[in-house]
């Protein structure tokens, strides 16, 4: 089992930014995928960002090209979320979830389905 806990959230103007963590524990961290997804009333689950075991390959929805930044610190079993220029339409739950993976570098997953363990979620709120 993998424990995800997320954390960083809170109310934000446009504009803003937050960084969003997403601590691990209970097994390996570096043998996992991992990635961002979000939720907003009344909406599906969307993915958001994700990146490979070895941090080194990426991928963004095209909604948070050039304003997001996912990273990961294999030592410190953590991903990060950086969100700069938010909108009010950023507002949702956001969830990190992770992928056990054989493949260090270059695969990474969008789909929700390809995800093993999810976090609670944290809320990000932005307002006009």
């Amino acid at each position: 089992q993998v424990q995800l806990v997320e954390s960083g959230g809170g109310l934000v103007q446009a504009g803003g930014s937050l960084r969003l963590s997403c601590a691990a524990s209970g097994r390996t961290f570096s043998n996992y995928a991992m990635g961002w997804f979000r939720q907003a009333p009344g909406k599906e689950r969307e993915f958001v960002a994700a990146i490979s075991r070895s941090g080194g390959s990426t991928y963004y929805a095209d909604f948070v090209k050039g304003r997001g930044t996912i990273s990961r610190d294999n030592a410190k079993n953590t991903v990060y979320l950086q969100m700069d220029s938010l909108r009010p339409e950023d507002t949702a739950v956001y969830y990190c979830a992770a992928k056990y993976t054989i493949s260090y570098s270059g695969s990474y997953y969008l789909r929700s389905d390809q995800y093993d363990y999810w976090g609670q979620g944290t809320q990000v709120t932005v307002s006009s």
